[in-house]
């Protein structure tokens, strides 16, 4: 029961933390452009090959 008085504030302030950190990064401009990273990877860039020696 006493271990109830030292996890239950513990917790509250993990989650208080890692809600300052989501807000955090939302203001920031982290989650602007979600599809932008994704499908560049899927375009060529036929430019120049790799050389191979």
């Amino acid at each position: 029961m006493e271990a109830l008085f030292l996890l239950v504030p513990l917790s509250l302030i993990v989650v208080a933390v890692a809600v300052w950190i989501f807000f955090g990064a939302s203001d920031s401009g982290q989650f602007d452009d979600l599809d932008g990273p994704a499908l560049r990877i899927l375009h060529d860039d036929d430019g120049n090959p790799p050389n191979m020696h």
